[in-house]
């Protein structure tokens, strides 16, 4: 029993799941933790009120990230990259998995480039990360962030992002990414390559539909507020559900007609 136990953590199919946990897990620790933002953490449904009883030395904190300087573009930086971690390998886990079991069917080996393919899909969004630190902190100088949970001002510009989130759900360009995404056995065969470099080619490819697929998706965090965590825990879920549920072309339509509807009600005053 113990003998058949050990075997089964030394499994490198063990070993991948194991390492992808650990990952996922120690981004979401580091995120709820605060991410090394001045007001850390926030936990609200409803995040247009949450700004109400934030003492003014917390809102002087907040202020403080307005400022353009190295400190502030990478510590952005590391908290949006860390979070797409968080929020993305959930998802994208099935891919890896399948991955490895290609790849040793195909070549026999028994060490398979699984984190070179890996590193190729963090990388891309490392890359959103920049400009969605940029944008944070651009926002944030022009007033358009509430400085403790940054989420926009709700009047004009969260219900215009929402409806262009909603709207882009619908368009041949997210539905042909989205293909993409949940059809993990197609892309690896037309795609993949072997080697570590082919790797880190394919993780780099199945990061750029991914991008492609979730990016306004993403920016709706800006409606939420960047580092509240029910917002980002509702966004991994839908990034999941549409990905991986049997029916998820139809979940990412519905997202999109309740992104649309929910923008217009606000953009318009109808209560919901």
């Amino acid at each position: 029993m113990a003998a058949g136990i050990a075997r089964a953590l030394r499994a490198p199919r063990f070993i991948t799941i194991a390492g992808l946990t650990l990952m996922t897990a120690l981004a979401w620790l580091w995120i709820a933790s605060g991410a090394g933002m001045p007001h850390g953490a926030q936990y609200s449904l409803f995040p247009f009120a949450a700004d109400a009883g934030r003492s003014s030395q917390a809102m002087a904190q907040g202020m403080a990230m307005t400022v353009w300087s190295a400190h502030n573009i990478l510590l952005s930086f590391a908290m949006w990259w860390v979070m797409m971690v968080a929020m993305m390998i959930p998802a994208a886990a099935p891919v890896v998995l399948l991955y490895d079991r290609s790849y040793r069917t195909s070549y026999g080996s028994a060490t398979p480039p699984i984190w070179q393919f890996v590193s190729g899909y963090i990388v891309v969004w490392g890359v959103f990360s920049v400009f969605a630190a940029v944008a944070q902190i651009a926002l944030s100088q022009a007033m358009l962030l509430s400085p403790a949970i940054m989420a926009l001002e709700m009047d004009l510009l969260s219900p215009i992002v929402l409806i262009a989130a909603g709207i882009y759900q619908l368009t041949p360009a997210k539905q042909a990414c989205l293909r993409h995404c949940r059809n993990p056995a197609l892309f690896i065969a037309r795609h993949h390559s072997p080697g570590a470099a082919g790797a880190f080619r394919l993780g780099l490819i199945h990061g750029a539909y991914c991008l492609g697929c979730c990016w306004l998706l993403m920016l709706l965090l800006f409606v939420g507020g960047v580092m509240n965590l029910v917002w980002i825990a509702i966004l991994t879920l839908a990034v999941a559900a549409e990905k991986l549920l049997p029916y998820g072309r139809k979940v990412s339509l519905a997202l999109g007609a309740a992104f649309v509807m929910l923008g217009g009600s606000m953009l318009f005053g109808i209560q919901v």
